[in-house]
């Protein structure tokens, strides 16, 4: 999406009203649902593994729901920043409440599901004075994210973009110290950002999935807890947040850090599985995600 023709829309949009948003945006989804077919077959694939006593129709209809769900993120920034007009009510913030107070810090691993923007963006809302760093992976044409770091870095975010060809130890570095301070440190779980990345494999839907080792990395050497955090839409202009009790990362040998990572990893899977079934069309990650089957 372009960002000149986006800055267009949010203005027609302030005087002609929120159905020039709409239109728009239900234009692009269905655009590049047609437009598209590699990436259709690449979701229509993952409906099948996720409801595999379907037919091929309803993956379909499933993939095209998710296309335009995805839309929302757009409208509810909209919303959220010309009007404030967004409510959430939460599960499971005490867990994060207790860290703030105690000054632990903590990593909040996120997903690409529901909207983590807003989710960050009302974070730091109801605490103002939290130190937060959030690590964004960065696309090379990718013209939104600009729009998304801006929006961030506005609202007292600490960023740091992860590029496709990154593999800079600093990064990790300026994280542990970040996190040793008592801040708190986001990134998503879910997707691997570069080649270089570390990875480890774990199960989820009964396929092998490669995850990203860096969030329990952090939360291991830094010694602070893991919190898995979720956003979805619940309704028009309203979400519903969870936060998982504290995961502690033990420290363990040398030659038993892989199989304690991996644990690690395999929970946070855990729970992306359960929140995939039961919110399946706020999975917004449109790349290959599911490897080879088990048995």
């Amino acid at each position: 999406m372009n960002v000149l023709f986006y800055k267009w829309i949010v203005i027609l949009s302030r005087r002609l009203g929120l159905w020039v948003f709409h239109t728009y945006t239900w234009i692009v989804a269905t655009g590049f649902f047609i437009l598209f077919p590699s990436r259709v077959a690449v979701c229509v694939r993952f409906y099948r593994i996720l409801f595999p006593d379907k037919q091929f129709l309803h993956y379909l209809l499933c993939t095209w729901r998710q296309y335009h769900n995805f839309t929302t993120i757009f409208l509810d920034r909209f919303l959220l920043q010309e009007l404030g007009d967004i409510s959430y009510t939460s599960k499971g913030w005490e867990y994060l409440e207790n860290a703030i107070n105690r000054k632990t810090g903590g990593v909040i691993l996120m997903s690409h599901m529901g909207n983590w923007e807003i989710a960050a963006h009302l974070f730091v809302k109801r605490k103002q004075d939290i130190p937060l760093l959030l690590y964004m992976g960065t696309k090379h044409k990718e013209h939104m994210e600009q729009i998304q770091k801006e929006s961030l870095f506005h609202s007292g975010v600490k960023i740091i973009a992860v590029g496709q060809d990154s593999d800079s130890p600093y990064d990790i570095i300026e994280g542990i110290n970040f996190l040793k301070a008592g801040g708190f440190v986001s990134l998503t779980g879910d997707v691997v950002w570069n080649k270089n990345q570390r990875t480890v494999a774990v199960q989820l839907l009964n396929h092998e999935v490669q995850l990203p080792e860096t969030p329990h990395i952090l939360a291991l050497l830094a010694e602070v807890p893991l919190f898995i955090f979720f956003a979805f839409r619940t309704g028009n202009k309203h979400y519903s947040f969870s936060v998982t009790e504290p995961i502690y990362i033990q420290k363990a040998l040398r030659s038993d850090r892989n199989e304690t990572i991996r644990k690690s990893a395999q929970k946070y899977a855990s729970f992306l599985e359960e929140a995939l079934r039961k919110h399946p069309f706020e999975w917004y990650h449109f790349g290959s995600f599911l490897g080879k089957k088990l048995k």
